[in-house]
């Protein structure tokens, strides 16, 4: 099992409190550190204030060597198709080919009445979502020396140079979600991996199991990695898991009844096996107290060996 850390930025953190986890993620050996894409805060005055999440990995590749870095996940609704896969892909040089491409349709609407960011109905941004996909995946894939033209319901391309170019051909894609139909349909077109975020396990399971589904509807035989996102809160007993339960204003049982990796080493072990169990390879742990490092050294010693 690959074990990465996942942030929450907006919560109130600083390029350099950012900075300084994602590099003791890497020093404690963990695959990779991502961060979502949030302007807004979700509770909380969220000091400093938000911070770009492709400006920060472009910072933070400069400044690691190993950790893969990625978005869990980009919001379509921010950002024009084409200039995102101009700053992934820069991100990607920039890293030496480590980034790893979350994309998701947009679903906060107080950010983006906060930011002034449209904020169409649900039908809509999954159109978009769907058509950004297309087109960012295109971009990155045509041979150079060639161009690429898109005529969609919300964008349009004519001969685009297509450029720059990412180090990684493809740039894995990550998607997650927990939608029916179309989520697994794009998972099995475009997905190198597939997220489940917050789920209870076996909701998560089912999720696979869709993806699976359309998998084999689609004849593609290599399945997307699977994976799954859960809140990292784990202690060396039970005061010091409480301890950290409550400096995030969270309540323990609460955390490990929605799938949440919480509790001493050997309970969160195990909530990680049971993932494992289901197919998952890749475990997104979500540290929400930016300043507490030695959660991160605790997770390293006690629960990496052995998963």
């Amino acid at each position: 099992m690959r074990l990465c850390i996942f942030t929450e930025p907006q919560q109130g953190a600083s390029f350099a409190d950012q900075l300084r986890v994602a590099q003791r993620t890497e020093e404690n050996g963990f695959d990779a550190f991502f961060r979502s894409d949030h302007y807004l805060s979700m509770g909380g005055t969220g000091l400093p204030g938000p911070t770009d999440s492709w400006v920060t990995l472009g910072g933070i590749a400069l400044q690691t060597s190993r950790i893969r870095l990625g978005t869990l996940v980009t919001s379509a609704t921010f950002r024009l198709p084409g200039p995102l896969a101009v700053s992934v892909a820069q991100v990607d040089e920039m890293s030496g080919g480590r980034v790893e491409f979350g994309l998701g349709s947009g679903w906060f609407e107080a950010e983006h009445t906060a930011y002034g960011i449209p904020f169409p109905a649900v039908g809509e941004r999954f159109d978009r979502y769907e058509e950004q996909l297309e087109i960012i995946t295109g971009l990155w894939g045509t041979p150079a020396g060639e161009t690429y033209s898109f005529s969609g319901k919300h964008y349009r391309l004519t001969d685009s140079p297509a450029l720059p170019k990412p180090v990684q051909s493809p740039v894995p894609v990550i998607i997650g979600g927990n939608g029916k139909k179309r989520t697994p349909a794009l998972a099995a077109k475009y997905a190198a991996e597939f997220n489940v975020a917050f789920n209870k396990v076996p909701d998560a399971g089912k999720a696979f199991d869709r993806v699976r589904a359309a998998c084999a509807e689609v004849g593609r035989a290599e399945l997307p990695t699977l994976s799954a996102a859960v809140v990292l809160c784990v202690g060396k007993n039970d005061a010091e898991v409480r301890r950290r339960a409550a400096a995030i204003g969270r309540d323990v049982e609460e955390m490990r009844g929605n799938g949440g990796a919480a509790g001493t080493p050997d309970q969160v072990i195990e909530r990680i096996q049971e993932y494992k169990a289901l197919g998952a390879t890749r475990m997104f742990l979500q540290m929400l107290d930016l300043s507490d490092l030695d959660h991160l050294d605790l997770v390293a010693s006690e629960i990496a060996p052995h998963v």
